[in-house]
């Protein structure tokens, strides 16, 4: 029988079985689903100081009668917070598998990695139905949210299966995993310190709803710091080579959310210079959705990065001095604002409860590349539309493509437009294409 919660009781510690209770009930109306068990069950870490809540880590403590507790007031901090996030679940990130994909280094004091925990699961139950019916007492969550409600299979061809969870719960998901690093290196900083420097000492106290001496630890004072472009103007083929890069790149906030911990440095594969460094689930909707090496599908996700978030992802785009110089996006991305935005008008629509709604899939293809901006030419096309299952809307020139996105980016963005251009840039050659050295011997020089 598990202890009964005292709701007016916030200042002292709980038991593990009542933070179950707590957690549970405090986010039974949170967009985001949550699981009992968060301080339980695997992956809970509650022997070792601390359990992951949300994008939150929760010190754990043990009373004198050696029960593990954790303060309410934390339990209640985390379960208010991630009541506020709103989650859109037709806004999906793709989280696996990935084919070629780098394969992450275990480590016993981090085991969160959650993409990995997905994966293995789903793999070794045979899809998220299996899992779905494991036992209740069986269940994994993740930092309490229950990620099998909210994940989605999706099939292509037939036989390839992807799965994909909501953004807002990838971003959670990714700060829990960053506040988990967190914890471990300061408190193995803490531990390196206290056994060179101090003599043994007895362990900090402090006093739980009863009166009683408990042993607490320090939490990391860590934080994230604002990306202010200290990479601006260096080359990716030249900075991913140096160590340390990894570490450096995990201390800063994602440059476009600025919310979620980054974990890749984004750079342009055109100019190979380097952006900033981004979160996983900015840098999975910025990608580009190629079907082939020069045909992209133009998703609903376009909608955010050329309408609701223009400004904050026009300035990513341009922290490329290449694209700033040029005045244009690298070619997937102009292709697909091509499609998007320029030939929206074209697109057929059909009769649905609430107005129209667009006809078929969004599909540019070009031939050609940027290095012959004469000869390359986007054509623009409806998949499985109603009227021929693929139909062309318009044939753009490169060139066209790029001057109509300079008009609509002074319209759209004057601040981004009004720091673009070859007369704007202090640091490259003042000509309309930058020449890039290539250091890696990769061929990068594209202009």
């Amino acid at each position: 029988m598990s202890e009964r919660v005292m709701p007016g009781r916030t200042d002292g510690l709980i038991t593990l079985v009542a933070a179950d209770a707590l957690w549970v009930d405090l986010t039974a109306d949170s967009a985001v689903p949550t699981a009992s068990g968060a301080f339980t069950r695997s992956p809970a870490r509650a022997q070792v100081r601390y359990v992951l809540l949300g994008g939150h880590v929760v010190a754990t403590v043990r009373a004198s009668n050696g029960q593990w507790s954790v303060p309410e007031v934390e339990v209640r901090r985390a379960a208010a917070e991630l009541n506020a996030v709103g989650m859109d679940r037709q806004d999906l990130v793709r989280i696996g598998p990935f084919r070629g994909a780098p394969r992450q280094e275990c480590n016993e004091e981090t085991p969160l990695r959650w993409r990995q925990r997905i994966k293995g699961e789903l793999q070794e139950l045979g899809g998220p139905e299996r899992a779905a019916r494991r036992e209740v007492g069986q269940l994994y969550h993740l930092a309490g949210i229950d990620w099998r409600q909210m994940l989605v299979e999706q099939t292509r061809e037939g036989t390839q299966r992807t799965w994909w969870l909501p953004r807002a719960v990838v971003r959670l998901l990714d700060a829990a995993e960053h506040a988990e690093t967190q914890w471990v290196q300061a408190a193995r900083t803490r531990r390196t310190s206290a056994a060179v420097t101090e003599p043994p000492s007895r362990p900090r106290q402090a006093q739980d709803a009863d009166g009683r001496q408990t042993t607490s630890p320090e939490g990391p004072t860590a934080s994230l710091r604002p990306y202010n472009k200290e990479l601006e103007g260096q080359l990716y083929s030249v900075l991913s080579r140096k160590t340390g890069t990894s570490g450096r790149v995990a201390g800063w906030a994602c440059a476009v959310c600025r919310t979620a911990p980054a974990t890749v440095l984004d750079h342009c594969h055109e100019h190979g210079y380097v952006r900033a460094p981004v979160c996983q689930s900015c840098n999975t909707q910025e990608r580009p959705d190629h079907l082939y090496s020069n045909d992209i599908r133009v998703a609903n996700r376009y909608t955010r990065l050329f309408h609701t978030d223009t400004d904050d992802w026009l300035r990513h785009w341009h922290r490329c001095p290449g694209c700033r110089a040029r005045t244009t996006l690298p070619l997937p991305h102009l292709a697909a604002w091509t499609a998007h935005v320029a030939c929206r008008s074209l697109r057929p629509t059909h009769r649905a409860p609430r107005g129209r709604k667009p006809c078929g899939v969004l599909r540019v293809s070009w031939t050609g590349s940027q290095k012959t901006p004469r000869s390359c030419m986007f054509t623009v096309a409806v998949d499985f539309c109603s009227s021929g299952e693929h139909r062309v809307l318009a044939r753009v020139p490169y060139r066209e493509a790029a001057e109509r996105f300079r008009a609509w980016l002074a319209e759209t963005s004057p601040a981004v437009a009004a720091a673009a251009g070859p007369d704007r840039l202090d640091g490259l050659p003042a000509q309309f294409r930058p020449v890039i050295a290539d250091t890696s011997g990769e061929d990068l020089e594209l202009f």
